[in-house]
């Protein structure tokens, strides 16, 4: 018989090793796959949580999967905006872009948020690249109007993307780098452009042919009857989202948006997660259960778990 300490080590190790060996068919299915990560929310501001969700992508590099991160930064800007003296306005969810708000989007996403996040991740290896959608080409965009009352509206420097030139992106993967981008870009026009990040990280995940879109949020997931119940839909097909985009709140619209163009697009699957929760990313992709919404193609057949 083991002696007493020896039982009690190996009663705690043991459930450790269980959970390594239930991560091994996610392993062995995403080994080699390219996974897009639309980082926001919640997890941008709270130091826990993005010192935790640097440590998620740098251990998906480490297992053989292909992160790229693409981020956005309201709060940051909407601070930076406030301590300037601009005024910040927003038009159906869409921040109203002068040319003055457009100096201070580029200045925080390229010149703070990105460093602060590539500092993160290179914390644990030399691999994090920064980039935005202007370098390159890899983004181009066209001029965007808010509808408001059925009526066009002009906010201003804001862009949709109607180009992506995955390249350079394409390059950094191969040499085992995660780059990481400001979801800015360059019109047809000549001016740049600021992107919403949801439709940003979208386009990217088509582009590259990634196995799978991330979006993290501020909620669990998508609930199937907001604000009446809060249950979480844990997966539903294109279509089944189709319909329920006209009844989202306009904060998970763009996001459930891109998760039905990702698929439609060839993307695997795409998952909106809570960004609230540490190590979201680790839970959604290798254990069984998952931990939010994950929207799959209509043919794709009755999915358990993480595996898509």
């Amino acid at each position: 018989m083991a002696p007493k300490g020896e039982q009690a080590r190996n009663n705690t190790a043991l459930p450790k090793a269980m959970t390594l060996i239930e991560a091994l068919p996610w392993l062995e299915r995403f080994h080699g796959k390219t996974v897009v990560i639309k980082f926001g929310g919640n997890a941008m501001v709270d130091e826990d949580l993005k010192s935790a969700f640097a440590q998620d992508v740098v251990f998906l590099r480490y297992a053989g999967l292909h992160p790229v991160v693409v981020h956005g930064g309201g709060p940051q800007i909407s601070a930076q905006l406030a301590k300037l003296g601009l005024e910040s306005s927003f038009t159906n969810g869409l921040r109203v872009t002068t040319p003055e708000t457009m100096d201070v989007v580029r200045m925080v996403l390229a010149g703070q948020v990105q460093r602060e996040l590539v500092g993160l991740l290179n914390e644990h290896g030399p691999f994090a690249v920064g980039m935005t959608g202007e370098d390159a080409h890899t983004m181009t965009a066209v001029k965007r109007y808010a509808v408001v009352d059925g009526e066009q509206v002009d906010i201003g420097l804001v862009g949709d993307i109607v180009n992506i030139e995955a390249g350079a992106v394409k390059a950094l993967i191969a040499d085992g780098r995660i780059p990481v981008i400001s979801s800015i870009a360059r019109g047809v026009d000549g001016h740049v452009y600021n992107i919403n990040a949801d439709t940003a990280a979208s386009a990217l995940a088509a582009a590259l042919g990634a196995e799978m879109l991330v979006v993290l949020t501020d909620v669990e997931g998508l609930y199937s009857d907001w604000p009446n119940s809060d249950d979480v839909i844990s997966q539903l097909g294109a279509s089944e989202l189709e319909k329920m985009l006209p009844e989202l709140a306009s904060g998970m619209l763009p996001k459930m948006e891109g998760c039905l163009r990702a698929v439609r697009s060839g993307v695997g699957t795409a998952r909106v997660l809570d960004g609230r929760v540490q190590h979201s990313l680790l839970l959604e992709i290798f254990t069984d259960e998952g931990i939010g919404t994950m929207v799959v193609p209509d043919d794709e057949a009755t999915v358990l778990g993480g595996l898509a």
